[in-house]
């Protein structure tokens, strides 16, 4: 099986490509000819390739040439669309690095031009295959927690720019933390109430913890409610100190009629602090969600029975974060689309 990883912009293709790498059976091939929103000092296109030790096409169309079963999207959000319209006008299956868009009209685009070309299009959200949400997905669907009445959930990180500027660039990104970090919680409630669907977002959002920094928002909490009574809220902040151990984290509680359920998606690590380095480490050892999904794409769901979202749960939670963007513009609950 080959897959092409068609841009370097994201911090996630690094990971992809050294996962892809040692997969028995699938050839990996990166393509990154789209460096112009590269900060000085950031390892783009062929170098990047090089020091990772994969095949490297400079252009997107020699990557197609190379004859791809399966592609990952990993540019700006911003170019999502082009890059996902250009794999299904070849006939390839895509899986779009999070959020699908930055508009729902181009998440729509991009969705019509997968259906009319009959290939599938997917969405990293890697949290779904954690052993943690599988625990909590579980006690729901069993009714072993009653009838869920509230969420909290948070998922935090530090200050992307240290590593892709273009995360708080609004015209590329399509805005800062409201846009980067609401849409993984809201993949996971959107998996776990099934049919339910979300009816309004009251969002506040600003910038005061890199103030003067980037125009973007780094912090935010958005508040949804569904249509099947529950409300859940999130804290999308990039809040994380650059000291901090871990790149991020995502924490989940679920408050039932008959259980409260807690769950760290990220917690199966060692943490430490390097005064070599001058900053925290981080150890993993438990399941990598990133190796699950990419597996579930490629080959099918696997023992988990868990699939990956699909371009449909991409957009439901696009449109999340569109609604909270006008909330926090007008201070009000805004209707989702």
């Amino acid at each position: 099986m080959k897959v092409a990883v068609l841009s370097f912009a994201h911090v996630h293709a690094g990971g992809y490509l050294r996962l892809l790498a040692r997969m028995p059976g699938v050839e990996v091939m990166g393509s990154d000819p789209d460096t112009g929103s590269a900060a000085p000092g950031e390892v783009r296109g062929r170098a990047f390739a090089d020091d990772l030790g994969v095949a490297y096409a400079e252009t997107y169309e020699e990557a197609f040439a190379w004859g791809p079963d399966a592609v990952i999207v990993c540019s700006e959000n911003a170019r999502h669309r082009p890059l996902a319209e250009l794999a299904a006008s070849h006939g390839v299956n895509i899986l779009c690095e999070k959020p699908l868009a930055t508009t729902v009209a181009d998440g729509e685009a991009m969705l019509a031009e997968c259906r009319a070309a009959g290939v599938r299009l997917a969405v990293a959200f890697p949290v779904r295959f954690s052993p943690a949400y599988a625990a909590v997905k579980a006690a729901v669907a069993s009714g072993e927690a009653g009838r869920v009445l509230t969420v909290s959930g948070a998922n935090n990180g530090v200050m992307p720019t240290r590593a892709r500027r273009w995360f708080a660039d609004p015209e590329l990104a399509g805005g800062g933390a409201l846009m980067d970090h609401t849409v993984h919680i809201a993949d996971l409630l959107d998996d776990l109430f099934g049919d339910a669907r979300p009816v309004d977002v009251y969002a506040q959002t600003n910038n005061r913890l890199y103030e003067g920094e980037v125009d973007a928002e780094t912090s935010g909490l958005v508040t949804v409610t569904y249509d099947n009574g529950a409300v859940a809220t999130i804290d999308c902040s990039w809040s994380h100190p650059r000291s901090h151990h871990s790149w991020g984290g995502l924490e989940l509680t679920v408050v039932g009629e008959r259980a409260t359920l807690e769950m760290d998606a990220f917690d199966q690590s060692v943490h430490g602090y390097s005064e070599r380095r001058r900053q925290g480490l981080e150890l993993p050892f438990g399941a990598d969600l990133d190796e699950r999904m990419l597996r579930t794409f490629l080959h099918g769901p696997q023992d988990t029975g868990m699939d990956v979202a699909d371009g449909e749960g991409g957009l439901r939670t696009l449109k999340i974060v569109t609604a909270g963007y006008a909330s926090a513009r007008r201070g009000v609950p805004v209707a989702v689309a």
